[in-house]
């Protein structure tokens, strides 16, 4: 008799063993046709699962977490069935979930076309539509072997041939297709619909280069067909937001295959870099720190001390003069303990807070580089605080104070906030962990932050709290962090004289508000799709003239703007001024300013926005004043 405990800590008794759906048709009807799985005493299960003894139950669903994952891995066997159904000698590999979706690899004879595509979309809707059940079964690992070779399916036969001989694996049949699978998995197909198949892509058998190219096809599945297609639709904007299409119209940057992953920053483009330098230069001298520059390339046995060298030399640009090996840095942290360590300190001088825009050089696989976003030469808003354990708390309630004021600066409200405690493989003792870790948890409460723990994802040095920004399409960027280091500046010899008289050891927080800044302009030009607020834009306004008799006006009235700090451009063409209007207002350029005989007349000038709006005739003081406000108030 099984004694079922629900998450509302309610029991049910039940006169013998039961299945997850019993227990569920056993609350309500409706209950039983929204269940996807169970999870009992924690761990996921079909719900087909027999509980024969006593066990706590979550009923899941798709308002679960756990249940849009299922969804998803259901849906990429739901996949692999349309493809053996339409392509039966197409051989099946491996299909995990990923973020938002889902793949599955597949060997065959020919590349899948985009017909192809949409003819294994449609044979899943008919899969779907018979709703066939969803079967588990187990089967010792030998006698999988064979059962995958006789269907001509030898992928799988190597994958189960890796696995120890004395585990019997679970296999999921569905309408005469049968797959190997831990699970769960819904527990018929008709529980699936919203999907769509997205692209096909190239990927070498088990990702080594020297075994077969198999055929991925990416897929997408959402819990009802109102998420998929609002996903779609952030993929539509997504697509028309790519910074790099972007960059390219505005004239902002280019990347070329001789310095890879590197950034050919052009003047407009290099003008937001510098607007955003100089706000956080500012916002950091206002904060009290004292900004620095190190070298570019360092003598490797900083790093080997650093403890850098045996974690990160692979991702090293290295040089080697004069018998001695360098490396370029990928991090300025220990170069700031240089710094620090010029002269003796005392706990009288603590906290001291060092900046610097420090150019790092990691060696980033060629197939992750991705314009701005993925790197291997970026700048970072970097900082270190050299402070004692008691000031740990008071100096990251501070900072998340600084990062909230410049994430809010750069239209930013939404922030995503998570703490990451301390991974299996650390330095320093619990005790030490627990302060550092009771800090940053503290800070955040104390503040009213809402956040969601990490366990086991700190660095191996300390806690840190990652600060993640989501843009106006729903994406999540991680940016902002601050983490706790009890490491380094022990094994960099850094000291402080203590109140006692003691030498200790300071505590070092790392700390960027942005990370890196290309990947911040980046994520900027998505969020604005190009159309940057007055304080960044290149151009801030684009004097127009309709004849050649006005531009003697307009070149006054740009000398006056530019001695007023305003970044102004000037129009004398023998153009039409709606052609003027049109490309200026394709280069997102905030005000437009048309220069007539009118506007010379009544030493005037007539405004209209980038949006069209047509702000009338003002006087060019009135219009200095309103561009220097916008500019102010950061519009």
């Amino acid at each position: 008799m099984p004694i079922i405990t629900l998450p509302d800590g309610s029991q049910r008794h039940y006169e013998q063993a039961v299945t997850v759906m019993d227990v569920a048709l056993s609350i309500g009807a409706g209950l039983a046709k929204a269940t996807l799985a169970g999870k009992v005493d924690g761990k996921l299960v079909d719900a087909s699962s027999v509980l024969e003894q006593d066990a706590s139950l979550q009923i899941v669903t798709i308002k679960d977490e756990d249940g849009l994952e299922i969804i998803r891995h259901s849906t990429a066997h739901l996949l692999a069935h349309a493809v053996k159904q339409l392509f039966p000698d197409a051989q099946v590999t491996i299909g995990p979930v990923i973020e938002n979706g889902f793949y599955y690899d597949f060997s065959y004879h020919r590349s899948f076309t985009p017909d192809d595509l949409a003819a294994i979309e449609a044979k899943m809707q008919q899969l779907v539509a018979e709703d066939y059940k969803v079967s588990r079964s187990l089967m010792p690992r030998d006698a999988a072997i064979s059962f995958f070779k006789d269907m001509g399916e030898a992928y799988k036969a190597e994958i189960i041939a890796s696995i120890p001989n004395n585990e019997d694996l679970s296999l999921y049949e569905q309408g005469g297709f049968t797959d190997l699978c831990r699970g769960p998995h819904v527990p018929s197909t008709g529980k699936l619909g919203a999907f769509k198949l997205m692209k096909i892509a190239g990927a070498y058998w088990r990702g080594n280069s020297d075994n077969e190219m198999l055929q991925r096809i990416y897929g997408t599945a959402w819990k009802d067909k109102k998420e998929l297609q609002d996903y779609l639709h952030r993929l539509e904007e997504a697509e028309k937001r790519d910074h790099r299409k972007l960059a390219k119209t505005l004239d902002l940057f280019h990347a070329q295959e001789e310095a890879p992953g590197m950034v050919f920053w052009h003047e407009k483009g290099w003008v937001i870099y510098q607007q955003i330098e100089q706000y956080i230069r500012e916002k950091l001298r206002l904060n009290g720190y004292g900004e620095v520059k190190t070298p570019q390339v360092v003598d490797r046995s900083l790093w080997e001390k650093s403890g850098h060298w045996e974690k990160f030399s692979a991702g090293m640009f290295t040089t080697r003069s004069e018998n001695r090996d360098y490396a370029i840095k990928p991090m300025n942290c220990p170069c700031h303990v240089q710094i620090y360590n010029q002269g003796i300190k005392s706990y009288r001088d603590l906290p001291i807070r060092l900046a610097e825009f420090g150019s790092c050089h990691r060696n980033e696989p060629s197939g992750t580089l991705h314009g701005l976003m993925r790197v291997r030469n970026f700048v970072q808003d970097d900082a270190h605080i050299f402070c004692t354990e008691e000031q740990i708390q008071d100096e990251v309630s501070v900072f998340i104070d600084l990062l909230f004021e410049v994430y809010k600066d750069f239209g930013f409200d939404e922030v995503i906030i998570k703490l990451s405690t301390r991974p299996e493989n650390r330095v320093g003792d619990d005790a030490v962990w627990d302060k550092a870790e009771n800090a940053l948890e503290l800070a955040l409460n104390n503040k009213g932050l809402k956040w969601d723990l990490q366990p086991g994802e700190g660095a191996f040095y300390g806690p840190k709290i990652e600060f993640s920004l989501k843009d106006c399409i729903g994406r999540v960027w991680q940016c902002g962090t601050i983490q706790v280091d009890f490491s380094m500046p022990g094994r960099l010899d850094a000291t402080y004289i203590a109140e006692d008289g003691s030498r200790q050891t300071p505590v070092m927080l790392h700390r960027a508000i942005l990370g890196s800044l290309e990947r911040f302009i980046g994520i900027l030009i998505e969020q604005h799709a190009g159309t940057f607020p007055v304080w960044l834009s290149p151009v801030q306004a684009v004097l127009m003239t309709i004849t050649d008799r006005h531009s003697d006006y307009a070149v006054e009235l740009a000398r006056s703007l530019e001695l007023q700090g305003i970044r102004v451009k000037l129009d004398l063409r023998n153009e039409k001024i709606g052609f003027k209007i049109r490309e200026h207002s394709i280069q997102r350029i905030p005000y437009l300013v048309i220069i007539g005989d009118k506007e010379l007349e009544q030493q005037t000038i007539t405004i209209r926005t980038q949006k069209g709006v047509d702000l009338g005739s003002l006087t060019m003081g009135e219009f200095a004043e309103k561009l220097k406000q916008d500019i102010a108030d950061r519009k």
